[in-house]
């Protein structure tokens, strides 16, 4: 599969999130080509601040590949990582990151030094127009 195609199956758990009111950011974690775990926002349901989409994809590839360490995945995801996910990241030192909307207010890569480790390899912009247009529909709606 492609990365527009491994976006594809981030932004379906995105319209899923959506469809539970919850803001509507999807992952997918990828380990040599095969979706190992797939996420979405939970803050509301949970009640928990932690429970971010990449949060929860990064324990479900955990927990599937029976160890903490994700060097040799892919995360999709639809709207770039806050800080706190890009720190669980580099922890877990994800092998590549490939972000689909750039996240000006919130995303980790405003911060200096960069926060992710250092060998996780980066691909911004994957579907941009489509993972930033279901945030904003989403927050119209809301209003």
């Amino acid at each position: 599969m492609t990365h527009e195609q491994y976006m594809r199956k981030a932004l379906e758990e995105a319209s899923h999130a959506a469809e539970e009111g919850e803001i509507p950011i999807g992952a997918v974690v990828v380990c040599r080509g095969k979706i190992i775990a797939r996420a979405h926002n939970e803050t509301e349901k949970l009640h928990d601040v932690t429970a971010h989409a990449e949060m929860i994809a990064i324990t479900m590839a955990s927990a599937y590949l029976g160890g903490k360490y994700l060097n040799d995945c892919t995360l999709y995801v639809t709207m770039e990582p806050c800080t706190m996910c890009a720190g669980a990241l580099a922890w877990a030192q994800l092998g590549e990151l490939v972000i689909g909307a750039p996240d000006p207010q919130r995303g980790y890569s405003r911060l200096q030094p960069p926060v992710l480790h250092p060998r996780t390899k980066i691909l911004s912009n994957i579907l941009a127009a489509e993972c930033s247009e279901i945030v904003k529909q989403f927050f119209r709606q809301k209003r």
